[in-house]
């Protein structure tokens, strides 16, 4: 029961602490002539829980005390209460202006200030009507009525937690406020406009860094000011809650502009790179604070605030060390930086709430335009104090300017009081504090590399004994850290007049970078610049001195090896050049480590590389190390999760007495590899002398190739491909034939081989494709049938991996206007599988432009059904081999599964090697729809084909 009682008790006691008020309200009495009241510290602010507040009256009159309950404008809400009472003593009514600025400097705070808002929801009194509140864009402004005798309570709801400031006033006397307030505030805009104008004319006139700077800090103070002063608010219709985001940003964009001043002005970009990087970064993070504005503007005020009082700090003390440097900018600079850090001052104090007065803000608003003018007349002093030099300068001042501006660095020996003496550039450009390089010249030839110090000192003592001459060295100087510098010095003699030199003049230039530009030249002049091994001319040269040094010693026996890769421009052209360079660095260090001292490998040209052998003599040694060589380049290259396996051909020259150039010995290793190429690759060839006539051979056909394609003398050929079962032509094989002038006909495997090395093999494959299409073209109009005459043409690997094949097709296929899927593309399995993935996509291109794809020699390579399937074929040309019959007169059995297969598949099949009627028969009988060989026809030329077609013709309508 006891426990019962307490806690009511305790219960009552809250509420009644709750709803009572921490202090007796006293009422504030209202005189008729004072023009205004600060009523702030009567005011007594209540967080209350809930959305109501219950409120005891002060007492009036007769001493009674009410007790009055107001409710909030938005339910559920708690907001914060302003209680005041005023009392009115006379027997006359009173009208009073109750004013609460939005925003007021004084004590608005500086990490997270009080950027100002509506601060007055509404006000309840005690008695009569609700206040009427007034439109303004500065204040909250609510007209109280007195009546005579009264005494009112008033019960303000906050929209924030803190008023900074609430004042009656009578109305006439804070309408001459605003008018002179408003007033000043417009000569202090015009004034800032002006200086934000004529130092962006200035920028126009003379456009160095420094006037973008001042222009932007005079445009950022005044955005500032006319949001501080309100004319924003009453141009554009800001609401009063949003002129914190304005304000906060524009403090930031004064930070901003003040850091671009700074760093503009003093040039600090020359002093050292830090300060671009300082510079850059603080400068970004002031842009980031604009956004950090709209999220949390007192969060972005209090850090732009910080910003700026750091960078007054920080140009201070930036301006004093550069004023100390005689650097005249910071010099003509310490005025205006004296003002804005008297100004940052007193704004601190201001915002701390150490300064109350009414007129500090338009002060600072004054203080700040006033900086903006000393800036302008800084920046102004600057462009136009130094415009020209003012009077004659002596011959030697002339001297001193021309020295000055070249950069070069003074370089002095006095040599009587043997002291050197050089300035300050060249003691700060090696990182040495100044004075440090001066001193006896046994102590400055100590800066020197110690490979350059004796020839130095040798070029003084020689100066010193000659008393004439001129010094002209290039020697190195030790930097702060270890590391040497090259430097040119140019000096000459002062002679005095007892004919002893007494003192040695001169400057001194930094050269490195051009020596190390000299370097890498020399260096890229005879070495490869892949894979750094020497080029061709350091090759011969090391060659020549392995050929000169054989005549001193006759056991030592240079070899030469030539290693070209086989086939390495398709792998270029599969995997891409980067990757195919990437496999040949792989190589070359591969082949390095096969080399011991003496050897020399080389890159001689894209895939082609060249090893001077001289650690070995043995025929049997150097055989072993060509087989060495072989290994390591088709040890397998892994890239991509795929392994890759390369091959070389390889030519030897072993050196005998008969070669007298260095070029001979490297020619007959080029003819062996050339020799080990032509017979399959993948092989090492020593230099026989029968080599040099097949090389004249080949020179001579390439030669004639060239020309033959030139002048078109290149022939196709029509081979007939017969519809079995309709007993006619239905299509044709085009074929390359070359009739050589002198040689004859010559070989198609060889001249097609000699075209893909060549490189002519795409105008090849490009000719043929053109003349097959075109005379395509001229039979489908001549012979029309049921079914269109088609044409077969093959294709080269160097065809199919070359990216303009598509387009090729595509122009031959427009030009011509063939009927469509009549045009087929021969390939075989290998050039097919070479690289499958990009086949394929070229494949199906080509088959989406109306060409068709046939697979050719089928049977001789993988012979896969599932690349028939993976790939787009429509025709499955079946090698003569699997056609041709055994010595008792039979196929092979797998002749009658192909056949199936293919026609499961839907492929149309074409038998090769039809050399007999019978054979055609067979075929037929095996399901085969079409056949190809001699019993049909050879090759033949185009006009032959059309009297053949002609006269078959005639036949069959003769027989109607």
């Amino acid at each position: 029961m006891r426990n019962r009682i307490a806690a009511l008790i305790c219960l009552a006691l809250a509420l009644m602490i709750q709803v009572s008020p921490l202090r007796a309200l006293e009422a504030v009495s209202v005189p008729l002539d004072v023009e205004a009241i600060d009523l702030t510290p009567a005011v007594e602010l209540r967080r209350q829980t809930g959305d109501q507040i219950q409120v005891s009256t002060a007492a009036d009159s007769e001493g009674i005390v009410r007790r009055i309950e107001v409710h909030a404008q938005e339910l559920g809400s708690s907001p914060t209460w302003a209680i005041f009472s005023l009392t009115n003593s006379s027997d006359e009514q009173i009208d009073r202006l109750l004013v609460a600025p939005h925003f007021k400097l004084a004590g608005s705070g500086l990490f997270r200030p009080d950027l100002g808002g509506t601060r007055i929801v509404a006000i309840t009194p005690s008695q009569g009507f609700r206040p009427e509140k007034e439109e303004s864009t500065d204040a909250d402004i609510f007209l109280i009525t007195l009546d005579p005798g009264s005494t009112v309570t008033f019960i303000a709801e906050l929209k924030e937690p803190t008023l900074p400031k609430l004042t009656l006033w009578q109305s006439n006397a804070y309408k001459d406020k605003l008018n002179n307030l408003t007033l000043f505030r417009g000569i202090v805009i015009g004034i800032s406009g002006l200086a934000a104008l004529f130092l962006t004319i200035l920028f126009l006139v003379k456009g160095t860094a420094m006037f973008p700077a001042a222009a932007s800090f005079a445009w950022a103070v005044l955005i500032y000011l006319c949001i501080d002063f309100g004319f924003w608010p009453k141009v554009f219709s800001i609401h009063p809650d949003n002129s914190a985001i304005f304000r906060s940003s524009a403090e930031a964009v004064i930070a901003a502009a003040l850091l671009i001043f700074l760093f503009a002005y003093l040039n600090l970009n020359r002093w050292h790179i830090r300060f671009n990087w300082i510079a850059l970064a603080w400068l970004s993070g002031l842009v980031v604070l604009i956004g950090v504005a709209i999220v949390d503007a007192p969060l972005a005020a209090g850090i732009a605030r910080m910003s700026s009082a750091v960078t007054a700090v920080c140009g201070l003390a930036l301006i004093v060390w550069l004023s100390l440097q005689g650097y005249d900018r910071a010099v003509m600079l310490i005025p205006t930086w004296t003002l804005l850090l008297l100004w940052l001052l007193a704004a601190s104090f201001t915002v701390a709430g150490y300064l109350e007065n009414d007129l500090i803000a338009a002060a600072l608003g004054g203080g700040l335009v006033l900086i903006v003018l000393l800036v302008g007349f800084t920046v102004m002093q600057h462009a136009f104090a130094g415009g020209a030099i003012q009077g004659l300068v002596s011959d030697n001042e002339r001297r001193a300017l021309a020295l000055v501006g070249s950069g070069d660095v003074v370089w002095d020996w006095d040599v009587s009081r043997d002291r050197v003496h050089i300035s300050a550039d060249g003691e700060m450009a090696l990182g040495w504090s100044r004075g440090t390089m001066e001193g006896p010249a046994l102590r400055w030839l100590d800066f020197i590399h110690p490979s350059d110090r004796d020839r130095l000192r040798t070029v003084l003592d020689a100066l010193l004994d000659q008393r004439r001459g001129q010094i002209n060295e290039e020697f190195r100087l030790r930097d702060h850290e270890g590391h040497f510098r090259w430097f040119l010095l140019r000096a000459r003699p002062v002679v005095g007049s007892d004919n002893e030199v007494m003192r040695c003049v001169g400057t001194l230039f930094d050269i490195t970078d051009n020596k190390t530009a000299e370097e890498r030249l020399l260096h890229d002049a005879v070495h490869d610049n892949l894979t750094g091994l020497p080029n061709r001319e350091l090759f011969l040269d090391r060659l020549d001195a392995a050929l000169k040094s054989v005549k001193d010693n006759s056991e030592a026996k240079p070899t030469i090896f030539v290693i070209d890769l086989d086939r390495f421009k398709l792998v270029n052209e599969s995997v891409g050049m980067n990757v195919g360079d990437t496999i040949l660095m792989t190589l070359a260090r591969r082949l390095s480590r096969l080399m011991k001292g003496g050897d020399t490998l080389a890159r001689l040209q894209g895939d082609q590389f060249a090893l001077l052998l001289l650690s070995e003599n043995a025929p049997e040694r150097i055989a072993a190390f060509a087989e060495q060589v072989r290994k390591a380049i088709r040890a397998p290259i892994a890239f991509g999760g795929r392994e890759l396996f390369l091959t070389a051909s390889v030519g030897v020259a072993v050196h005998n007495e008969k070669y007298r150039f260095n070029d001979d010995i490297l020619k007959d290793a080029e003819l062996a590899m050339y020799n080990a190429k032509k017979h399959g690759g993948d092989r090492t060839e020593a230099f026989k002398p029968e080599m040099r006539k097949e090389e004249n051979y080949r020179l001579v056909l390439e030669s004639d190739l060239r020309q033959a394609l030139e002048k078109q003398q290149i022939r196709v050929a029509f081979q007939p491909i017969m519809h079995l079962q309709e007993n006619r032509i239905a299509g044709f094989e085009a074929l390359a034939r070359w009739e050589h002038p002198k040689r004859g006909r010559i070989n198609t495997a060889e001249f097609i081989a000699l075209a893909e090395e060549i490189g002519v093999i795409q105008d090849l494959g490009l000719y043929v494709l053109d003349q097959a299409a075109r005379q395509l073209s001229t039979w489908q109009r001549e012979f029309e049938n049921k079914t269109p005459l088609f044409m077969s043409v093959n294709l080269s690997s160097r065809q199919l991996m070359r990216h303009d094949l598509i387009n090729d097709v595509k122009t031959i296929l427009q030009r011509y206007e063939l009927a469509p899927n009549s045009l087929y593309l021969e390939l075989t399995e290998s050039l097919v599988m070479e690289n499958p993935e990009f086949s394929m996509q070229v494949l199906a291109r080509i088959r989406e432009l109306g060409a068709g794809i046939a697979l050719d020699d089928f049977g001789t390579g993988y012979s896969s059904l599932a690349q028939l399937q993976r790939f787009p074929f429509d025709i499955l040309k079946i090698d003569r081999f699997l056609v041709k019959p055994d010595s008792s007169g039979r196929r092979p059995v797998i002749l009658r599964s192909i056949i199936t297969m293919a026609r499961d598949l839907g492929l149309d099949v074409i038998a090769e090697g039809a050399e007999t009627m019978s054979d055609g028969l067979e075929l037929l009988q095996l399901g085969c729809r079409y056949a190809q060989g001699f019993a049909y026809g050879e090759p033949m030329p185009a006009e032959k084909i059309t009297d053949l077609m002609t006269r078959a013709i005639r036949r069959v309508a003769a027989k109607a």
